[in-house]
């Protein structure tokens, strides 16, 4: 079969291409037969252009173009003509092409999802017919997009000195975190290999060879739940830089946003973006996170209430927690008490066992809590939220981290219910100063807050020995609107001061060396002083093409289940490769 040599792709022809003979090749979007003219809409990843069978050609072509059916694949010669009715919805609506040649390259079955963005399918049809549905234009553009946004990265890093590494696929399980991905070793057997979580140690070990500047996108593995921002497998820009401070990292990140925004977004972003501790981003946000696009901040009562007579305050202050809420300005019409009682529900996820609510009235303050407070303290209490008529208060009384973690969640959700989220507003900032461990409840122990070869701040150094768990660490994350872009830490790069941080772990020699000896060994032989940073490219494109998930910009991404519903991968495998890997299945 002749392939009719494209000249130019369906969404390029204008007005200006009017009177010239080109070729398309692409996709049938639509027939349309009007008896002597057939109408044919032909797309590809650009667009569509309308093709234009008249009863001026042979019979067998227009026949065979009769013969058309939606995803169709063809191609088709003819010349650009102006179109009579202009379609101002597309940028090819001012002009047709009428046809002289039509191949048809491959039939299709009528489809099972429509091939358009606004076709509102379920999302695992939608997953189970990937390649269907890759054929919409927003999922082209979106992996144009991301594919624009890793050059640009390509061509950033390597200009400002970084070399290009890949590190290995299969490495020693070292189980910190998330679960790690196994991969049973045939020729070793009984032992195992682990998919990579991050290239963290390897990195750091290219930083030991002398590779001085090291950048990679590479793809990490998580056995993890899922959800809207989290796959099993994603992508990460990840980067290390030998002698550095975190003023050196983060002026060459600020830099890389800039360019990203520029090319992508034509936005100019104003650096150096505003930085912010860890504590004050909990404080006044609730999260290490924090989205400033709008207020609803944070407004600690724990004083203003310790002597009360309500004991769901009194009995969390005693127990070491506090008293926190936000004031939702002007949120008291719009939040009538069915809502508020679907707030209350959707908060027992983050571990509250309830919420106190205020409304301000003209006349005065109404709460749920009446009967404890004299309308002399529910104003005073109003007065220290900062809030006026029609505002509605809510607050959250416990442990710090359930309050901080409820009350960051209902702010921004409020806040999205109440249309304050503007996608076209970007602001950046930097969260620093982190606790270095922080206590992992589930496992009643200590862990390490990022991972465990994150130092401590330079005047906290001495505390890793005596009290550890009052140390801060020397670590950022890059944060746009309530999302984490990316986070990175500088890197202990002296040995003695690595097994500090690991007994700080309660982690044993032998534990040590059977996990991590590689790496310090390593350090025996001369360590420069390090830092880096990664990026999760999947978020990062998720939020600068406007999409709520990472599925949206992926092109065969797992659902929920953490199954490929193409490939219908995780399957089965016969008892042969079982046995050839020593592996009997429970």
């Amino acid at each position: 079969m002749a392939i009719l040599k494209r000249t130019h792709m369906c969404g390029d022809l204008r007005k200006e291409n009017i009177g010239e003979t080109v070729s398309l090749n692409g996709w049938v979007a639509k027939r349309r037969n009007l008896g002597g003219l057939i109408f044919c809409d032909v797309r590809d990843k650009t667009g569509i252009t309308q093709v234009v069978f008249n009863d001026q050609i042979p019979q067998e072509l227009f026949d065979k173009a009769d013969r058309l059916r939606s995803e169709y694949v063809v191609g088709v010669k003819g010349t650009v003509c102006e179109r009579e009715s202009k379609n101002p919805d597309l940028p090819t609506g001012d002009i047709e092409i009428i046809a002289e040649e039509l191949v048809i390259y491959s039939e299709a079955e009528t489809p099972p999802i429509y091939i358009k963005d606004d076709d509102n399918v379920d999302d695992n049809l939608r997953l189970k017919y990937r390649y269907l549905d890759l054929r919409k234009k927003k999922m082209q553009d979106n992996l144009t997009f991301r594919a624009h946004l890793t050059n640009i990265a390509r061509n950033y890093f390597a200009e400002n000195g970084f070399t290009e590494v890949e590190t290995p696929m299969l490495i020693k399980s070292t189980p910190e975190g998330a679960r790690d991905y196994l991969v049973p070793s045939r020729v070793n057997p009984g032992r195992f290999y682990a998919l990579p979580q991050s290239p963290q140690t390897f990195k750091q070990l290219l930083m030991v060879g002398g590779t001085d500047r090291y950048f990679q996108i590479v793809k990490c593995f998580r056995d993890e739940d899922l959800r809207a921002d989290r796959q099993p497998e994603f992508t990460q820009i990840d980067l290390e830089m030998s002698f550095v401070e975190v003023d050196d990292v983060i002026e060459v990140q600020e830099g890389f946003m800039k360019r990203v925004f520029k090319e992508l977004k034509g936005i100019d972003l104003v650096t150096p973006f505003p930085r912010m501790t860890w504590q004050e981003a909990m404080d006044r946000y609730g999260s290490d996170k924090p989205d400033t696009r709008f207020g609803f901040e944070l407004q600690d009562i724990t004083e203003l209430v310790k002597d009360c007579d309500f004991k769901v305050f009194t009995d969390a202050i005693a127990a070491g927690g506090s008293v926190r809420g936000i004031c939702v300005t002007g949120g008291a019409p719009a939040y009538t008490r069915k809502k508020i009682d679907k707030l209350t529900e959707a908060i027992k996820s983050y571990g509250a066992k309830g919420m106190v609510w205020m409304k301000v009235n003209a006349d005065g303050v109404s709460s749920s809590v009446n009967k404890f407070f004299t309308p002399e303290a529910l104003q005073e209490i109003a007065d220290k939220m900062g809030a006026k008529a029609d505002d509605l208060i809510l607050i959250i009384s416990d442990q710090n981290k359930v309050v901080w973690d409820t009350l960051g969640f209902l702010r921004r959700h409020i806040a999205g219910e109440m249309g304050l989220l503007d996608d076209e507003q970007y602001n950046f900032l930097w969260v620093v100063d982190f606790p270095l461990f922080e206590y992992d409840e589930k496992e009643d122990r200590w862990s390490a807050m990022h991972h465990p070869f994150t130092s401590p701040k330079e005047e906290d150094a001495e505390l890793l020995k005596t009290d550890p768990h009052a140390c801060k660490a020397n670590a950022y994350d890059i944060v746009l609107n309530g999302v984490e872009l990316g986070g990175g830490s500088i890197r202990i790069h002296d040995r003695d001061m690595q097994e500090d941080m690991f007994r700080a772990l309660n982690m044993g020699e032998e534990e040590i060396n059977e996990k991590f000896g590689f790496l310090v060994e390593a350090f025996r032989y001369g360590t420069p002083p390090h830092g880096g940073l990664a990026y999760g490219l999947d978020r990062l494109v998720m939020l600068l093409t406007g999409e709520k998930s990472i599925r949206e910009v992926i092109a065969f991404p797992k659902n929920q289940a953490a199954q490929c519903m193409v490939s219908e991968a995780p399957g089965l495998v016969d008892e042969q490769q079982l046995d050839e890997l020593g592996i009997k299945l429970k």
